[in-house]
């Protein structure tokens, strides 16, 4: 992954990063905010609910009074004590009474509950009652929340019940109002929420009447029937989330019998359209930041990658050799200063070049005038103690000149061709033709250059050299200039040569390795160290107390021109091996 790339995925993801945290941040306050503002208007509710009971409990207890003390349930008092009462003309004075206090259920009881007269369920004379009140409910005078039978089952009510005596006997008079829609509606909840009843008979039912979908509170009302204690759970009345309600249950107790449960629901539908707001407001602003992200990271990285790139460039020109190479300034910040500096740097590398190449010219000349000097002194000595000797000779001994003069000349003669020779190596080296390729066979080359020198191998006065040949069979194909390739092996040769002074053994393999074309020259000599084996190929350095150190050099330059490259390997008194690799034909 390039350097542009990780920066345009690196400012995308933190322009995401960035908004999908502030989204979940808001989504998480709004949250929060909703759930605060419905557990405060839910205890709002529940507030009212209380006042609302308190209400009708007073209401109620009123209506209970005024019925107790109204005539006709003062004459049913009387009856009662009589030896045997009869309560049948009484039999709709509950209905009467229920009528004029305006309340859903009014009875007219015996001590022991049984019904004298009853508004909801005449037909029940002499039957004992089946409100849920108890005889300690006769003995207080506080209303209670009861459990009544209704129209459709049981219903809770608010109720009271009286005494009323008229001797020494007494009676109860029991008046209750149901909690209903009407009770419901009364408690003015705020908007978004509403409050339903859910009796214990199984009905819910809130101030529009029963409520759809009742199931659905199933698991709220369980945990009600079982812990009795106020409870709370989101209710999803539909597959769309917005329909969901956040339900609190408060259970309605009465002497240990669970009548039914109050339960505020608050709407979440607000609170889901706005998470769904943040969220759509979050991705559209997350993908618009996304790709302001990427248009300003594509052009950061172009800004950056685009100068860097371009050193790059520099640096790899550099590296090839073209130290010319400039790269442009486009900006005054770091990467400005990168770039200058760059320049800075091939042109003081330029400079350190060419005064390089000064000193080496003048180092090189020196060098040659050194050895030129070093050369040709060793001959023009001679000469020079020849003909002092000639010029004596003729003063001196005239008798005796023509003898010196007859020596005198073999010796001029002999070192005019050391000089010859001298002249001859510096022209050949500096006069190096460019090879003219052909198809060689690197093995028939090298026994062409052998067979030159057995007539030295064997000669007499001289210890024997062996040569062994390992040559690849079959051939090894190179293309290659096989006079330059023959003169650098004959050098080669007569190194080996002239490092074994003694005889020894001379060994020349070729082969075909590692996609290179191996041609080795051994000898079992001297040797060589590790220090000379690094100069040997340097001009003008030599091992031998008589040469110009001209004929490695020669071989290198050969074997560069052909696209190769030389070693030399070797230990002192163990020999030395001089290696030339060749790529095979099809290659060069």
């Amino acid at each position: 992954m390039t350097f542009r790339t990780r920066l345009l995925l690196v400012s995308s993801l933190t322009v995401a990063g960035a908004v999908a945290l502030v989204s979940g941040g808001v989504s998480a306050a709004a949250r929060r905010a909703f759930d605060r503002i419905a557990q405060e208007r839910w205890k709002g509710v529940l507030d009212q609910f209380q006042r609302e009971v308190e209400l009708q409990y007073r209401e109620v207890e009123d209506k209970v009074e005024r019925a107790a003390a109204a005539p006709a349930v003062l004459q049913i008092a009387v009856e009662a004590n009589k030896p045997e009462p009869d309560f049948s003309t009484f039999v709709d004075e509950a209905r009467a009474q229920a009528d004029a206090q305006a309340l859903d259920f009014f009875d007219i009881l015996q001590p022991d509950f049984t019904i004298i007269s009853s508004a909801a369920a005449p037909a029940r004379f002499g039957y004992r009652s089946d409100w849920l009140i108890a005889p300690e409910d006769a003995a207080v005078t506080t209303p209670f929340l009861t459990g009544v039978p209704g129209d459709n089952g049981s219903a809770v009510a608010f109720a009271a019940v009286r005494v009323v005596s008229a001797g020494d006997k007494s009676i109860l008079v029991a008046g209750a109002r149901k909690l209903d829609p009407a009770f419901l509606a009364s408690l003015g909840v705020a908007p978004g929420m509403r409050a339903m009843l859910w009796l214990a008979s199984g009905d819910v039912m809130d101030a529009a009447g029963p409520v759809a979908n009742s199931q659905k509170l199933a698991g709220l009302l369980d945990t009600i029937r079982r812990t009795r204690q106020q409870v709370s759970a989101t209710v999803q009345w539909t597959g769309d989330r917005a329909s969901a309600e956040s339900v609190v249950a408060l259970p309605l107790v009465h002497r240990g019998n669970l009548l039914g449960a109050l339960l505020v629901g608050t709407s979440l539908r607000e609170q889901v359209l706005l998470e769904r707001a943040i969220l759509w407001t979050g991705a559209g602003v997350g993908g618009a930041g996304i790709l302001l992200g990427v248009l300003m990271g594509f052009w950061t990285t172009l800004r950056v990658t685009r100068p860097v790139a371009q050193l790059v460039s520099g640096v790899e020109a550099v590296a090839c050799g073209d130290w010319s190479t400039r790269v442009r300034v486009q900006s005054g910040d770091e990467i400005g200063q990168l770039a200058d500096a760059f320049n800075k740097m091939t042109e003081q590398l330029i400079e350190q070049r060419d005064r390089a190449i000064q000193a080496e010219r003048v180092a090189a000349w020196r060098e040659l005038a050194r050895r030129l000097a070093h050369e040709l002194k060793n001959p023009l000595f001679p000469l020079q103690i020849t003909i002092e000797n000639l010029q004596r000779a003729r003063e001196q001994h005239p008798d005796q000149f023509d003898d010196v003069f007859r020596e005198s000349t073999a010796t001029l003669l002999t070192e005019l061709q050391n000089l010859k020779t001298i002249v001859g190596q510096f022209s050949d080296f500096a006069k190096m033709p460019k090879p003219e390729f052909e198809a060689v066979d690197a093995s028939a080359l090298v026994r062409e250059v052998m067979k030159l020198f057995e007539a030295q191998f064997h000669a007499e006065g001289r210890p024997a050299i062996e040569p062994v040949l390992e040559l690849a069979g079959g051939g090894v194909q190179i293309s290659a200039d096989p006079l330059q390739l023959s003169r650098a092996l004959r050098n080669l040769v007569l190194n080996a040569m002239d490092a074994m002074p003694e005889g020894g053994t001379l060994r020349v393999r070729t082969e075909a390795r590692d996609g290179m074309v191996r041609i080795a020259v051994s000898d079992s000599g001297q040797g060589l160290s590790e220090e000379e084996c690094a100069r040997l190929f340097t001009p003008y350095y030599t091992t031998k107390r008589h040469g110009t150190g001209l004929g490695l050099a020669i071989v290198q330059s050969v074997v560069s021109d052909h696209h190769g490259r030389i070693s030399a390997t070797g230990e002192p008194g163990r020999g030395a091996t001089f290696m030339i690799e060749l790529p095979p034909r099809s290659e060069v």
